[in-house]
């Protein structure tokens, strides 16, 4: 099979997890840009990539680049593909457009532009036209537009692949899935110890923790992938494709617990994580986490998304001050990490984060920060062993 290469989209901050997941999975020429990372692989690989990868939104497949500067280039450009390749005459069609260019002002119009090229060509070649369907279209084909420089990709993903299949049930502005799991990654979380997140809502942290610990693929209970439409759709290698992954999966030792005050909260992330099939791996319980201390033995990795004030009307000052006396006084051997975007609200919490990492939570500008709770005090941990 002959190697092409793909893009990965991401968030803001990822763009070196990405990359690091790429190259444990096997990709070739891995290279970092802003929200994305380029790589090279073949048509199994690109099944893996969209499998496996956790910090990815989508998957592209670059297919013809050119230049134009008014809406006639762009025409020809577009008619230059052969589409015949990707699709039927009977089938349906969408085009995601993204533009930064002075010579197109519009996403909407050059999608209209682009159809017309596809449509027109289809139907002076067969008398007969593909048809567009934004929900289920059998091709999705992305137009990027920077200054005069057109790229042209099919999408290999189809719905974003933070929608793992998993999550039915959420609650106020959930997290999302990616963002979780680069969070985790980001904090080192591996799977070498306890787990905790204090205020799990409807549970999304708690699933990727657990796949992440037991190596599962993040995208193992997605309905569909764009390319299973696709002319050159191979079933059989995708099926080796998942039975290879399948067979990396890891035994778990430690615990992976979840707690949240909201009764409706741990119901709907019980069963997001039966949907999940990690329900032997992780335990829910309704505890307001103020009310609580550390349970496990050794180290304790904490990661959690504290509302923010956007999401709950809360006592920001007190409610912060509250998350930074329970880490203090009841969890001790800990790595606190959560992410906010209440910027002013992490003075309440009293402590000194050892990290601060720049993430976006949607549009919002958030901090992803880590405290670490010491056994006994830090002067002690750090102090010149006695003669």
């Amino acid at each position: 099979m002959e190697n092409f290469k793909m893009i990965a989209k991401t968030f803001f901050g990822f763009e070196e997890i990405l990359a690091k997941e790429l190259q444990i999975l096997g990709a070739q020429d891995v290279e970092q840009g802003v929200r994305m990372v380029s790589f090279v692989g073949d048509k199994g690989f690109m099944y893996k990539a969209n499998l496996s990868l956790r910090t990815a939104l989508k998957i592209l497949k670059p297919i013809y680049y050119f230049r134009a500067t008014n809406e006639q280039g762009l025409y020809k450009g577009i008619s230059g593909i052969d589409w015949s390749q990707y699709m039927n005459s009977n089938q349906t069609f969408v085009i995601d457009t993204t533009v930064h260019s002075d010579y197109f002002k519009h996403s909407q119009f050059v999608s209209q532009k682009s159809k017309d090229a596809i449509v027109d060509q289809f139907r002076n070649k067969t008398g007969a036209r593909p048809s567009v369907d934004k929900d289920y279209p059998d091709l999705r084909i992305n137009i990027h537009i920077d200054k005069d420089q057109i790229s042209v990709a099919l999408d290999t993903s189809g719905n974003s692949l933070h929608q793992r299949g998993y999550r039915t049930a959420t609650n106020i502005a959930p997290i999302n899935e990616v963002l979780a799991a680069g969070m985790l990654l980001l904090s080192g979380w591996d799977g070498q110890g306890h787990f905790l997140d204090p205020m799990c809502g409807s549970g999304t942290i708690l699933a990727e923790a657990a796949m992440i610990a037991c190596n599962i693929p993040a995208n193992l209970n997605r309905k569909e992938f764009a390319f299973e439409k696709w002319k050159d759709w191979d079933n059989e290698l995708f099926d080796q494709i998942i039975d290879s992954l399948m067979k990396k999966i890891k035994e778990f030792h430690y615990t992976i617990q979840g707690y949240d005050k909201a009764p409706s909260a741990v119901s709907k992330a019980k069963d997001n994580i039966r949907n999940a099939n990690l329900d032997e791996y992780v335990s829910i319980a309704e505890k307001n986490f103020f009310d609580t201390e550390k349970t496990t033995q050794g180290p304790l990795h904490m990661v959690f998304n504290p509302p923010y004030g956007e999401r709950l009307d809360i006592e920001m000052e007190r409610f912060y001050k509250n998350i930074g006396d329970t880490l203090k006084q009841n969890y001790p051997g800990t790595n606190a990490w959560f992410i906010t975007a209440n910027l002013e609200a992490l003075k309440f919490v009293g402590l000194k984060p050892s990290r601060k990492i720049k993430l976006f939570n949607g549009s919002l500008e958030a901090r992803l920060v880590k405290y670490e709770m010491y056994e006994g005090s830090k002067r002690a941990k750090f102090a010149p062993p006695t003669s």
